[in-house]
């Protein structure tokens, strides 16, 4: 397989948000005086945009228009506050990137996360590497699985979809890759399980961020599941 450029999901793959996620939904849950969630279950809340997880995160019966556009903004506040507070990269994340960027491949991030946040936990975090393309939730696209934000990133760095990999931790992203013509990688340290990476259409899943350079010949086999 020939491959010339990766793309990232940014929150459960790159970077650990969960925390930050959560805190900041609970407050803005807490302030409307709504019942609040664990962390764990916020790994099933996010990856969809704001506006989804403040449905999921609701009452059933308090999830209509009006209480969810009040919950959205509550958050873009709360989170605003907070983004940063306990996120980081992940274990290995950063040598992943080295090697990356050794062997010359370009790289891009796609997230669900408004894109202001994004470019500002790419710009925070990982300041150390050069990413051709930082693409979160904008206006003028769907949010992923629609695979318009990953085929845009294709033609602005020039390089055909099937020469991607795709890398992401939710069955959001392994859609959103099978859609756009890329390759899904599963990683498996992310919010969600294997199970779902596998029924979503991962072609390959990895238990750490080195494990990709094997897709690319940087590196030798480490335990890497081929499917």
């Amino acid at each position: 397989m020939c491959f010339e450029a990766i793309l990232f999901d940014l929150d459960g793959t790159l970077l650990d948000t969960l925390e930050d996620l959560s805190n900041a939904t609970n407050r803005v849950l807490e302030r409307l005086g709504f019942p609040t969630h664990t962390l764990d279950t916020y790994r099933y809340f996010v990856g969809d945009g704001a506006t989804v997880l403040m449905k999921r995160a609701l009452p059933e019966n308090k999830r209509d228009v009006d209480t969810i556009g009040v919950c959205v903004q509550t958050f873009r506040e709360e989170y605003g506050k907070g983004w940063n507070v306990k996120t980081m990269p992940y274990d290995g994340v950063a040598e992943m990137l080295d090697a990356l960027t050794a062997g010359g491949l370009k790289m891009a991030v796609l997230s669900n996360k408004p894109d202001e946040f994004t470019k500002r936990c790419v710009t925070e975090f990982l300041p150390k590497w050069n990413f051709d393309m930082v693409l979160g939730q904008r206006n003028s696209l769907p949010l992923k699985p629609d695979p318009a934000g990953a085929m845009e990133i294709a033609r602005c760095l020039n390089v055909i979809p099937s020469h991607f990999i795709y890398l992401g931790d939710t069955a959001i992203d392994m859609k959103t890759a099978v859609t756009a013509g890329m390759y899904p990688v599963g990683a498996l340290w992310g919010f969600r399980t294997e199970k779902e990476l596998l029924e979503n259409g991962a072609r390959a899943l990895i238990k750490r961020p080195q494990e990709i350079l094997h897709l690319l010949d940087l590196t030798s086999p480490i335990n890497i599941q081929i499917k």
